[in-house]
């Protein structure tokens, strides 16, 4: 059994407009949490995938307005993050591991009929899981992601986030997140997104994140991101791609998701103004808007 800590509860008091109840599976041994939210029986499923290094506390603008929508909503914390546990241990993280946590999670929730709206490593995994279990899958908003399979050369931005991810002494979550963001956020937000994080020790799965991308064609991971493409490339359900138009990183992104997936064809693809690589912070209740009628104009 890989050795992990549990962020204590009491970091989770008073978080503000977070008053989601919590809910647990238990994946491997590790207790993976997740909000699960609105109408259990609606007719709608939405699953809500962040990134690096947030948690599910991203989405909490974006989940009145598709609950009140009457859809279902999940967002989870993935392993090593938010009120899931964390594994100490470097090595238990691994891209094709936490990809079958992802598809373990959607198991054991029971999950079909999805909606995927995906952000940054949301859609590095998220978008794993589409390929490998499309049946799964209705829709996908791809919003500030991609899928690399290292056969592009990454942009110098990731570059020097990667190298400072590694460096750093001690990795400043609630200042990368505000990095991220062109609002200036209150202190009690910035509290929130450390507060999982009592101190160094608990921050394993975001330190060894930035490390897993592939960029290089030899990559563990490239080949199984190839073969991801290779179903997205045949992907006839609606895709809609929601980036943002001031994130260095992926901006500019959305074009090859538009050319290469075939559902992606006669949607209303847009870009977010005035938000950054977290935009669910910046323009959290417009992304829930665009994402609501997504899903309305192309009902089953």
């Amino acid at each position: 059994m890989t050795e992990f800590l549990r962020t204590p509860e009491d970091r989770f008091l008073d978080l503000p407009n977070y008053p989601f109840s919590p809910n647990y599976v238990t994946i491997e041994g590790f207790r993976m949490h997740y909000l699960d939210e609105g109408d259990p029986n609606a007719k709608e499923t939405v699953l809500l995938l962040h990134g690096e290094p947030s948690w599910s506390f991203l989405y909490r603008k974006m989940l009145p307005p598709l609950m009140e929508a009457g859809f279902r909503v999940l967002a989870p914390d993935l392993i090593g993050f938010g009120k899931s546990d964390k594994p100490i241990d470097r090595n238990a993280f691994t891209y094709k591991r936490h990809v079958q946590w992802l598809k373990s999670f959607l198991q054991k929730t029971h999950l079909t009929g999805v909606t995927l709206f995906c952000q940054d490593w949301g859609g590095l995994l998220g978008l794993r899981a589409v390929a490998e279990e499309p049946e799964r899958f209705l829709r996908i908003c791809a919003s500030n992601t991609f899928l690399p399979t290292g056969d592009v050369p990454p942009k110098e931005d990731f570059l020097k986030w990667r190298d400072f991810s590694q460096k750093v002494k001690s990795l400043p979550i609630g200042k990368i997140i505000q990095n991220g963001c062109i609002s200036d956020l209150p202190k009690d937000v910035l509290a929130a997104y450390d507060a999982p994080y009592p101190d160094e020790t608990y921050k394993t799965g975001a330190r060894v994140f930035p490390t897993l991308v592939p960029i290089t064609p030899d990559n563990e991971a490239s080949a199984d991101n190839r073969k991801a493409w290779e179903v997205l490339r045949q992907w006839k359900k609606p895709f809609l791609t929601a980036f943002s138009d001031s994130d260095p990183i992926t901006k500019g992104g959305e074009i090859f998701f538009r050319r290469a997936i075939p559902g992606a064809k006669g949607q209303k693809h847009t870009v977010i103004s005035n938000a950054g690589h977290f935009l669910q912070e910046d323009k959290g209740e417009e992304l829930a808007g665009v994402l609501i009628d997504f899903i309305r104009n192309n009902g089953v």
